[in-house]
């Protein structure tokens, strides 16, 4: 993998990288992290992006990780030695679709061993799509990557494709490349079980028939000692997600985003009716602690014998929010001197490691180990 980084966000500098990979006769595919920073839009990028001839794939995310340093504005540009197949799902906020129907019949993996997966954040259906990848695939090949987005919560476009910028989307990358992957995210229950007696996709209505937001700011202020008011919810919520039970694993965790009618409380992914929850917090040790456990499960999983690697960070933007200036202590426990460390962080995080079920998480860490 060649990997290059541009930390002014300009339009033309990422044109520059874009054309030093794609004229690399030693390059077969292309992946790119960018930050929303950087303004880039269909306007300004996709004349180049539709002028390529070798695959293009990657997101816009919040920040992006180069070794370790966390940029808020420029772009990474690896440039992969592995021919790709790419494959687009639209539409992931329609109701009426049959993902699994679609990726049953449209999507061949061939000698796949590591599937890239990058999604639009605020799409409503992502649990719905994870689901029928999983059902149609299970566990064939390692699953990594997260959702793209903006901290201003707003939809728009922010996956890159041959076609150009989209968004409402997720991008699947097959590629026949050797990984590991870890997930840790090093969060603890505060209280409950609570039952999700209400909720429409990624909105929790009500818990044990109580009105969701009600439930969660009792706890919460009295937690914290602190009170919710019309504009701080996310520099509370940020400390007290919510946690999934799931058998047998670690809980998926939801990250609340903010108070929504009637006191329900809207999530990033969905909390399905029925299952039961926690509300969490954690310290900066436990989540820097999580972080190198991360490290840790991914390299336990790699299984081959190989001299080049790279690894690859998806972490929650949210966890970033919380550590503030002590997220230096998640990127040295991630770090290998001698192995090149590139992220994204992200809107929500997509991993299994061939042995747990596909999730797609919040607040949690993924670390990927990838061959050359």
């Amino acid at each position: 993998m060649i990997i290059k980084a541009d930390k002014t966000g300009t339009v033309e500098q990422f044109n520059e990288l874009i054309d030093t990979m794609s004229h690399n006769d030693d390059v077969r595919s292309i992946l790119v992290l960018a930050c929303d920073e950087n303004g880039f839009t269909p306007d300004n990028v996709n004349q180049k992006l539709k002028s390529l001839s070798k695959p293009i794939f990657g997101g816009i995310f919040p920040e992006i990780i180069y070794g370790k340093d966390k940029l808020s504005k420029g772009c990474i540009v690896a440039g992969l030695f592995e021919d790709a197949q790419v494959q687009t799902i639209s539409r992931l906020s329609d109701m009426e679709i049959d993902y699994e129907s679609q990726i049953d019949e449209s999507l061949s993996t061939g000698d796949t061993k590591t599937m890239l997966v990058f999604v639009d954040g605020f799409a409503k259906r992502i649990g719905a799509v994870i689901d029928s990848l999983f059902n149609v695939f299970g566990l064939e090949f390692n699953y990594i990557g997260g959702g793209a987005g903006s901290l201003s919560l707003k939809q728009k476009p922010c996956l890159f494709t041959n076609e150009g910028l989209i968004q409402d989307s997720m991008i699947l990358i097959m590629l026949n490349m050797e990984s590991g992957v870890g997930v840790c995210h090093g969060w603890n229950e505060v209280a409950g079980p609570y039952k999700v007696t209400e909720s429409d996709q990624n909105i929790i209505q009500t818990l044990d028939w109580k009105p969701a937001f009600q439930v969660y700011r009792e706890v919460v202020e009295q937690h914290s000692q602190m009170t919710f008011t019309d504009d701080n919810f996310f520099d509370i919520a940020k400390s007290y997600p919510f946690g999934i039970n799931k058998l047998g694993t670690e809980k998926i965790v939801r990250d609340p985003l903010m108070a929504g009618e009637n006191d329900s409380l809207v999530c990033v992914g969905e909390v399905p009716q029925e299952s039961y929850v926690h509300i969490l917090t954690g310290d900066v040790d436990s989540l820097v602690n999580a972080a190198h456990t991360a490290l840790t499960l991914s390299e336990n999983t790699f299984n081959t014998e190989c001299e080049k690697k790279t690894i690859l960070f998806i972490d929650c933007i949210s966890r970033v929010l919380f550590l503030g200036d002590e997220f230096i202590r998640e990127l040295e426990a991630v770090s290998h001197n001698d192995i090149p460390l590139i992220g994204a962080l992200t809107i929500g995080e997509i991993a299994n490691s061939q042995k747990d079920y596909l999730e797609f998480y919040n607040k949690t860490s993924v670390v990927g180990v990838l061959a050359e």
